[in-house]
């Protein structure tokens, strides 16, 4: 009850909150606040945060009965997007949440140490079995540490990782990220750092390779800070451990700076709740059939339950821990090897049990329909159009993007235009920045992130197109910076005019050339996907690169003018002021369309 007799209003506030925020939240002024704080005996500004104790004073004495934020609100707060196995831990009863261990996955440059630092841990601190277990691979595995156990995930690489996290997964607490001492940062350090910190995962730094002779591992803090990645001994919070996968160095110590980040992210879960996770990897073996790793990250599997995963599901006949050794059951933050699905499920789907085989049935029916009735446009990514109506609608609050360019005195202007251009209601969020063409990594990072991927004076690779077009992901390629600028000012604006885009309608190889007066050199194809149109253009690649794009001149097939080819048959290809074909060459065809604003 308030001083006047009235009932108090409950509220709930986080653990620490801005004076401006606070004022939000009581529907009162700052002023108003910062004198109710004044009176108390505190001085802040409105841009000062105050802990929950002081803002629950306020609260009181505005008529406000303030209670904390429970941990799996403070969650959602914080990750926005929750994946879904961490919504079902907030709709736990706080009560029943308990600590589990947490799962750590390893990220880095290639050769830099991934396997052999997990090989070492493996070697050194996996938890020993009964005699006689025989060791498998399934993709993951526990150590233990001073009594306490640690999951690592036996999937190097962010590929897997992002993979995760593309279906709506998060597999990892911790990134342990491995850099060499004597090679420093590089370009895949660069990269699975903007995964990481896409994903909003904790990094520890593993400087592998110090026993080397020319490791430098003041130069490799120094570029680590200048990616943002502060040592925690220049008074950063990143922690950075020195050591030697190959020699077994500093693996204690970097045990140990795992379970201390761990400690900070109150990992928990209900072993009684609803079971949930998701899978590692799978495959299908030959006599055992469909096997799946699951790692387990609610709630308690078991042996005969009924797991949806993906679009596949059964009942489970058997389960393995990384040793090979049946077990009956297992809890938050196990991988276990399973038997029972019906198919081989994706890396990164989640799973999750149901009552009996004919509702699981059904669910993945369910799904595989909305598959099919799928389109494009109803994918999670956003394209530069359809931006400022979904932040009128709240959907929204920043514009990720990922930005490419051909040289480092390109990207470092476009980088600089673009945080300007962030300053309004809108936030751009550059998640990765880079020298270089468009590749695979950088559509699967846009993907999972829901980014749109900017290009400077770059292409896109084929791979990455296929990809960038079945993903949904939109590419913007640009060779004037006024313009890049202008089109994402446009969109934040809500002005951006309908844009003409090119879309991939078929890929030729170059299978001979022959010359023919009046039209030079032609291509002799043979179209292996698609097809190739008489009105449509050829972008000819050559060992990844564009060579050329310009219009067909003519398509032939069987010394006959038609108006397309399709996949499976051969034709002959002119484009027009161009006749430099080689054998292997590849014909990527392509037509432009214009699409209106969303």
């Amino acid at each position: 009850m308030s001083e006047n007799g009235h009932e108090n209003k409950s509220i709930i506030l986080p653990s620490s909150i801005t004076v401006r925020e606070l004022a939000v939240s009581l529907g009162s002024s700052p002023i108003d606040i910062i004198k109710t704080l004044m009176s108390n005996g505190v001085m802040a500004n409105i841009n000062q945060q105050i802990d929950f104790d002081t803002a629950a004073i306020v609260a009181a004495e505005m008529g406000f009965e303030a209670s904390l934020e429970t941990i799996a609100e403070e969650i959602k707060e914080d990750l926005g997007e929750v994946p879904l196995w961490r919504q079902v831990i907030m709709n736990e009863d706080p009560a029943k949440l308990v600590p589990r261990p947490p799962v750590v996955t390893i990220l880095g440059h290639v050769d830099h140490g991934k396997t052999t630092l997990l090989d070492a841990i493996r070697h050194t601190n996996v938890v020993e079995g009964e005699a006689g277990g025989i060791t498998q691979h399934i993709g993951a595995y526990q150590a233990e540490h001073n009594g306490r156990l640690i999951t690592f995930l036996d999937t190097p690489g962010h590929a897997a990782f992002t993979a995760m996290r593309a279906r709506g997964a998060q597999g990892a607490d911790v990134v342990v990220l491995v850099v060499a001492a004597d090679d420093g940062v590089m370009p895949q350090t660069r990269e699975a750092i903007a995964h990481a910190r896409a994903a909003k995962v904790p990094i520890v730094v593993a400087a592998n390779k110090i026993d080397k002779p020319n490791a430098d591992l003041d130069r490799l803090k120094q570029q680590l800070a200048e990616v943002g990645l502060v040592p925690d001994d220049w008074d950063g919070d990143t922690i950075v451990v020195p050591l030697s996968a190959k020699r077994k160095i500093g693996l204690d110590d970097l045990m140990e700076a795992i379970l201390l980040v761990a400690d900070n992210l109150e990992i928990l879960a209900n072993p009684d709740g609803q079971v949930l996770g998701t899978v590692i990897e799978a495959e299908r073996d030959r006599t055992r059939g469909p096997l799946a790793t699951l790692l387990v990250q609610n709630g308690t599997l078991q042996v005969g339950d009924v797991v949806i995963a993906g679009n596949t599901y059964g009942r489970l006949k058997a389960m393995f821990d990384n040793r090979g050794r049946r077990v009956r059951k297992a809890g938050p933050s196990t991988p276990v090897s399973v038997m029972g699905l019906s198919d081989v499920p994706e890396a990164g789907d989640i799973f999750r049990t149901v009552e009996n085989e004919r509702d699981a049935r059904s669910i993945v029916a369910e799904r595989i329909q909305q598959q099919r009735e799928s389109t494009r446009a109803q994918r999670n990514t956003m394209t530069l159009e359809q931006l400022f109506d979904r932040f009128q609608s709240g959907d929204v609050r920043e514009l990720p993007l990922i930005i490419k360019a051909d040289v480092q005195g390109s990207l470092e202007p476009i980088i600089h235009e673009v945080n300007e251009l962030g300053k309004g209601d809108i936030k751009i969020n550059i998640l990765y920045a880079e020298t270089g063409n468009i590749g695979e990594n950088d559509v699967m990072l846009a993907s999972a992130s829901k980014a749109i991927v900017i290009g400077f004076n770059v292409q896109a690779d084929t791979a990455a197109r296929r990809l960038a077009d079945s993903e949904g992901v939109d590419i913007r390629l640009y060779d004037i910076i006024y313009r890049l600028t202008e089109d994402l000012e446009k969109a934040l604006k809500g002005m951006l005019e309908p844009e003409e885009r090119q879309v991939v309608i078929g890929h030729a190889q170059v299978r001979a050339v022959f010359r023919i007066s009046k039209l030079g050199n032609v291509a002799g194809c043979l179209v292996t996907s698609g097809e190739l149109r008489r009105n449509a253009y050829i972008r000819v690649l050559r060992n990844g690169s564009v060579v050329h794009e310009g219009p067909i001149g003519s398509l032939k097939h069987l010394q006959e003018d038609v108006r397309e080819v399709r996949t499976g048959f051969e034709c002959g290809v002119s484009v027009k002021q161009f006749d430099d074909f080689k054998v292997g060459d590849e014909l990527e065809c392509f037509v432009t369309e214009k699409v209106a604003v969303a």
